[in-house]
């Protein structure tokens, strides 16, 4: 039997709906929640990722300010601007798109963040936190993934889950997430030096994929019945498309599909409820500022 797929459209927008209640309530106490987007530079993914959540912020009642610079720009004219926004009491949350340009050093921008607006959850302190199971905003993505396993129902307690990939944004958080009491799932974190990743994977109750790496998950490397989740977000070129590429994820969804109990596309999978735990992050940044 074909594993149900998971529709991450329609799960996000029922958080979506969630945050636009939250943002009104504020709204009738004269605040709205106000998310300050950095981007620099022209690359491609990056402006179709920021468009995508000025969109959702509209629809959420939510504002957003957008403070996009060319490539060229210094790393001590993004960091003045931070500290501008840090001591705005109308900004609420401040994302900065990355990648950014290889001459500015990530961690330093990152760092400057106020962590009370780090509603991406990036800053170190946040990080910390997160690991000491401390309130902290949680990176979107692991968020998101997590909330589609309590909105499927799938068991995570006791539950053996195999995340393929290691990377501070998506990787490393989610196996600590997953690892933490309330998830309560044990965890094996897969890469590049793991050699024989079929050996790993097939024992996974809860297969994520998150190594950037498209078709990598193919149907003998799944448990059957697993419930495999695809953070991998794939552009390759297909003339036949209008765009020019298609989007595929790190999963080989035709072949996995029949083999596991759950399985999310790409798109519509994790990706829309990536933007939906960024503005429910927000949401909690602007309540905390109103003191709620």
């Amino acid at each position: 039997m074909p594993a149900v797929v998971i529709d991450g459209k329609e799960a996000a927008r029922k958080k979506l709906e969630e945050a636009a209640a939250g943002a009104a309530a504020l709204k009738k106490r004269g605040l709205v929640p106000c998310l300050a987007v950095i981007l620099a530079g022209d690359n491609p993914a990056s402006l179709s990722y920021v468009a995508g959540k000025e969109k959702a912020l509209a629809e959420a009642g939510m504002e957003s300010r957008n403070f996009r610079f060319p490539g060229e720009i210094s790393e001590e004219r993004i960091l003045a601007l931070i500290a501008e926004l840090n001591a705005d009491r109308s900004v609420h949350g401040i994302l900065v798109q990355r990648p950014l340009p290889g001459h500015i050093r990530e961690d330093r921008i990152i760092a400057a963040l106020d962590p009370a607006k780090d509603v991406d959850g990036f800053h170190p302190l946040s990080v910390g936190n997160m690991i000491l199971g401390r309130r902290a905003f949680l990176p979107c993505t692991p968020r998101g993934v997590l909330t589609l396993l309590k909105e499927m129902k799938i068991p995570t307690g006791g539950a053996h889950a195999v995340v393929v990939g290691r990377s501070n944004i998506v990787g490393r958080p989610l196996a600590n997430l997953l690892a933490s009491r309330e998830i309560n799932a044990t965890v094996t974190v897969c890469h590049t030096g793991s050699g024989d990743l079929g050996r790993y994977t097939r024992e996974a109750d809860i297969l994520i994929a998150a190594a950037g790496a498209p078709g990598l998950i193919t149907a003998p490397m799944v448990k059957a019945g697993a419930a495999v989740i695809d953070v991998g977000v794939n552009r390759l070129p297909d003339g036949s498309a209008k765009k020019g590429y298609r989007l595929t994820g790190d999963v080989d969804f035709h072949g996995v599909v029949e083999r596991a109990s759950f399985i999310t596309p790409v798109p519509g999978g994790v990706g829309p409820m990536t933007v939906a735990m960024l503005l429910l992050n927000l949401l909690e940044a602007a309540a905390e500022n109103a003191g709620s």
